[in-house]
């Protein structure tokens, strides 16, 4: 599914894969929330629960959307984050990867601390 991510004045587009996460997103679209940024990565609360899934993962790519089962939170990887051990992406703990951003991700590095996001559907 394609999708548009906003934050700020930067939009980006993305698409999430099909994974039940990834499904269960998608039927809760619109979202909206306030940006938490966490070394260069950018996530936020969304009202969807679902599991971690079996392939969930820490190490992720630079452009991964993905879900954080411990804290029910939308997940955007642009760079390292406090935990890396390189210049991957690490999340705190295992998230389901439900997509990518399939654009340049350097204008999500001028994000601030509590911006409006919002991710809905694109055509």
């Amino acid at each position: 599914m394609k999708i548009l991510v906003r934050i700020q004045d930067v939009e980006l587009a993305a698409e999430l894969n099909d994974s039940p996460t990834a499904n269960a997103i998608a039927d809760a679209l619109p979202l909206e929330g306030g940006a938490r940024v966490w070394g260069e990565e950018i996530y936020f609360d969304i009202p969807v629960i679902a599991p971690l899934e079996e392939n969930a993962v820490a190490e992720v790519e630079i452009g991964t959307l993905a879900y954080w089962p411990a804290g029910s939170a939308f997940c955007i990887f642009f760079g390292p984050t406090p935990v890396s051990t390189n210049d991957k992406p690490r999340a705190y703990s295992p998230v389901n990867v439900i997509g990518r951003i399939v654009e340049d991700t350097a204008p999500l590095k001028t994000i601030a601390d509590g911006a409006p996001v919002s991710i809905a559907t694109r055509r």
